[in-house]
């Protein structure tokens, strides 16, 4: 029997699933915490839940992580050396460390504006070359011709031998800056991509595995291993992307919403006729941005592992996230002994409640090396504990009677040294029974030791927390549905104070560990017809395996006049992948377009383990016209869509979906 498997490490969980090749059923599921900073221990984990006699009939692996977001969030990439060919505006605040800036580049017909200074580049790399481990390089306009980039790139190589990414081989749109950042984010992905690999494949091997490795996209699409070494930029995000092609697959429909439903955060996505959502500005990540293509989301800094907690204002307020700490039903799990000491754990004196301090908050060392701390971050830091949970008191004992500042544990959280344990969504949940997968009982202690700063007994601030994470996802689709609408004006009709009610014509599907016990929550908030597809669980890792079979590609062609001989000569120029051709009329420069678009899109998907007789390719075109009959500007866009591998029948689909409306539950 064949079968296929998906993989997802995610910010909480890592999950693994095996689906059956002849029918698209998911047979089985595994569910592991994520390892930090190397995920390959939490897949390890979630792939030995799983039958090891299927796991040899694998014959398709397909992988979405967070690595490459983890990393460049935590600046925790490769050394790389920037060169930025042309006279092009380049911001105060560059990612690059070792850059410079030649002359050379071209205008935006191809056409050279200056030579390119080669030996600029030469001194450049030979100066940096033992401190950097790849180069990214970036000129002006060469997605309409890549020639100084391609000549930068030859001479790097022949000098230092190192990996070099050029700006034209990540993206086909215009802006030279972004595409230099996009390729810099790249190359020092580059290295932690192969290791990572690499892992994956020896663990591949060891199981007796004999399997394709794909990589999902932030696209909603999985690409060959070696595109994906070649571009690990392009898997930021597919987490997301994961969870929305998951929600189709699941629910076995072709349009819904999708709400997922995760430890650090919520995200909201679309997908339309089988298509995710786009967003064509690109992606943006650690607040710089590129030119990668990702699916259209909307994100809420609410989870499951978000902090709940209340500081004895005086408006009572509490308050939910941004902060991220590890649940404390969860903690009394992984720390026998701990339940103890949450139980015994005292308010701390009036004057220094704080979010860090508080009778349920409690800190770890993490793994991360001790680096740039403050004299106080280091006597804080000396007296918290590796291996069981830190209480203010014990770090008041430790610090002969004196009160570690707040200001100091936020720091040391915000540099990832110390991981904070408190109350979270998550422990709502335990305490009202649905979702019980830890240690219930630290839960409910928590939220008692909490009572005179809520002034809420323990099963309301479940109550109160639970509504209110449904209300902030509420909140999140509907602002990605209605662009433009202010956040102010969904709270009012959120609210239920104004006799009105949102109403979504798709169907939302749910997708997370804790999915089915927010369905009645959203179904009470807005009118729609609302998913929870069994494994949605895992629905990540089901996703990551079947988003194969898209890809995208756009196509330039742009009118040119030129003088000749005292004559004017109409031309067109066709522009792509940083390549151009010219062509006498507009109409032999459109159909060389359709066949290049075509070929090119082939050619990729084919990779991914799709026949040509699976793979459908139509383009869509946005013309300019500025007088005289042909346009003076084409953008041909072109999209392939593989059949996937499964072809889930309609009349099966009520085997394992359950529909919630706001009325009632009912199985169909």
């Amino acid at each position: 029997m064949a079968y296929s498997l998906g993989i997802d490490a995610g910010g909480t969980y890592t999950d693994a699933v095996l689906i059956r090749d002849e029918d698209g059923t998911v047979v089985e599921a595994g569910k592991a915490l994520t390892t930090y900073p190397d995920p390959i221990g939490g897949i390890k984990s979630s792939i030995g839940m799983l039958d090891a006699e299927k796991l040899k009939g694998v014959n398709i692996v397909s992988l979405s992580t967070t690595l490459s977001t983890n990393t460049i969030l935590e600046n925790k990439g490769f050394p790389v050396g920037l060169i930025m060919v042309g006279d092009y505006n380049i911001p105060d605040i560059l990612p690059a460390q070792m850059y410079c800036l030649v002359s050379g580049g071209h205008d935006s017909n191809g056409e050279e504006l200056e030579s390119l200074d080669i030996e600029a580049v030469k001194e450049f790399a030979l100066s940096v070359k033992d401190r950097v481990s790849a180069f990214a390089v970036s000129s002006l306009f060469s997605v309409r011709n890549a020639d100084h980039e391609l000549r930068v790139k030859e001479e790097i190589l022949k000098l230092t031998g190192h990996p070099v990414v050029c700006g034209h081989e990540l993206s086909q749109d215009l802006g030279a800056y972004e595409r230099a950042v996009t390729a810099f984010l790249n190359a020092q992905l580059i290295p932690i991509t192969y290791n990572f690999t690499k892992s994956i494949i020896s663990e591949m091997e060891n199981i007796g595995m004999n399997a394709t490795l794909l990589m999902l996209k932030c696209d909603g699409s999985a690409v060959s291993i070696e595109e994906a070494l070649e571009k690990p930029i392009e898997t930021i995000f597919s987490g997301p992307a994961a969870s929305l092609m998951g929600a189709a697959y699941l629910s076995g429909l072709k349009t819904c919403a999708m709400i997922d439903i995760g430890g650090t955060s919520t995200d909201v996505a679309l997908v339309q006729d089988g298509l995710p959502e786009m967003d064509d500005s690109g992606a943006v990540v650690g607040g710089w941005a590129t030119r990668v293509k990702a699916i259209r989301m909307e994100t809420v800094a609410t989870g499951g592992d978000s902090h709940v907690y209340a500081t004895d204002d005086a408006n009572r307020k509490i308050h939910l996230g941004p902060l991220r700490v590890m649940p404390l039903c969860r903690a009394a799990v992984l720390y026998p002994g701990f339940l103890e000491k949450l139980r015994e754990n005292k308010l701390p004196p009036r004057k220094s409640i704080s979010q860090f301090i508080l009778p349920s908050v409690f800190y770890v060392k993490t793994d991360f090396p001790p680096i740039e701390m403050t004299t106080l971050e280091e006597l804080v830091y000396e007296v918290i504990d590796s291996d069981f949970p830190t209480s203010w008191s014990d770090m008041f004992e430790r610090l002969n009677k004196k009160m570690p500042m707040s200001s100091v544990l936020e720091s040391l959280v915000k540099k990832r040294l110390i991981q904070p344990i408190g109350f979270t969504p998550t422990d709502a949940l335990h305490i009202l029974g649905d979702y019980t997968e830890w240690n219930a009982e630290a839960s409910l202690i928590g939220a008692q030791k909490e009572e005179r700063l809520t002034y809420k007994n323990a099963e309301e601030l479940a109550i109160y927390a639970k509504k209110q994470v449904a209300k902030n996802m509420a909140s999140s689709l509907i602002e990605y549905l209605v662009p433009g609408i202010t956040k102010r004006d969904v709270e009012k009709v959120l609210s239920g104070k104004y006799h009105t009610k949102f109403a979504v014509s798709v169907p939302i599907v749910l997708i997370g560990a804790p999915s089915s016990a927010y369905a009645g929550e959203i179904g009470e908030l807005i009118q729609a017809e609302i998913l929870t597809p069994k494994f949605s669980d895992v629905g990540n890792a089901v996703g990551a395996l079947v988003g194969n079979g898209i890809y995208r590609t756009d196509i330039l062609i742009k009118k040119n006049i030129r003088d000749e001989d005292d004559l004017a000569i109409t031309e067109f120029i066709l522009f792509h992948g940083g390549q151009s051709e010219i062509f006498p009329s507009y109409q032999t420069a459109h159909d060389k377009a359709l066949q290049i678009g075509t070929d090119f899109v082939m050619s990729k998907m084919l990779k991914t383990g799709l026949k040509d007789n699976q793979i459908s390719i139509s383009h869509t075109e946005k013309n300019l016209q500025i007088g005289g009959d042909t346009p003076y500007e084409s953008k041909i866009s072109f999209v392939g869509v593989g059949t996937s591998r499964y072809d889930i029948q309609a009349d099966k689909i009520p085997d394992f979906v359950k529909f919630i409306n706001p009325e009632k539950s009912k199985r169909i």
